[in-house]
């Protein structure tokens, strides 16, 4: 399908042992609450209230370093099909407000845009949703792919295996980013803030762990990893 377009410091525009979350469905985090949200500031997901909440005291260290005796290849495919699960999960859940209409470009903090790239370096500025619809429609075939992701017993993942766990976690970091930024109101509104927190530090301490996303990937959104650290004695 294709990946993305590096402007400048990456496919941006930049102007000026495994946890089991909840399994939540999609009909219950679409709830019908109707408790209003308090006022939000540019970066809601940063005041105390909010990023204070998750759903566990699990330490995430433990749960994300590679146990003892167990294939590397293959704890990071059971970490990534989980993580793609959960954050597809989230992005379906909040599809009635992520849409052409009120997402026309995949926004980001920092005034970031995230840019679409197919084969051929064709580049695309597109909305949120077709962005990310983009991003999971990708990473699904590459987890259905069984010379990527082999399910029967004795198969050997690819050489370039570590190299496509990298691209599938940008698009979710991306994914994930694009949330917190564009949909906290709903998330909060939804009640649906302690469960995005969980699943956000644990994929950030994962991917730290195995080194899976660039420092300067992630660095627009380290305020919030720092403050979820910091709130949750990570």
């Amino acid at each position: 399908m294709g990946g993305c377009h590096s402007y400048g410091k990456g496919d941006v525009e930049t102007h000026d042992q495994n946890l089991e979350f909840s399994n939540i469905p999609v009909q219950k985090l679409k709830n019908n609450n109707t408790k209003a949200a308090p006022s939000l500031e540019e970066k809601p997901y940063l005041l105390s209230v909010y990023v204070s909440e998750r759903i566990t005291d699990m330490d995430m260290k433990t749960l994300s370093s590679l146990p003892d005796g167990f294939d590397k290849a293959e704890w990071m495919a059971t970490h990534t099909i989980a993580f793609f699960k959960h954050i597809n999960l989230f992005s379906s859940a909040l599809s009635e407000f992520c849409t052409t209409k009120t997402c026309p470009t995949t926004a980001a903090p920092g005034n970031t845009t995230y840019y679409w790239q197919f084969d051929h370096n064709k580049k695309e500025k597109c909305s949120a949703p077709l962005y990310i619809d983009y991003a999971m429609s990708y990473i699904q075939e590459l987890l259905t792919d069984e010379n990527v992701f082999p399910t029967s017993t004795g198969s050997r993942f690819p050489n370039g295996f570590p190299f496509l766990v990298q691209k599938i976690f940008l698009y979710l970091f991306r994914t994930l980013t694009h949330l917190y930024w564009a949909h906290f109101r709903e998330i909060v509104k939804m009640e649906m803030h302690p469960h995005l927190n969980t699943l956000y530090i644990h994929f950030m301490t994962f991917s730290k762990e195995f080194d899976l996303l660039e420092p300067m990937e992630t660095a627009i959104m380290d305020d919030l990893t720092e403050a979820l650290h910091r709130y949750n004695n990570v």
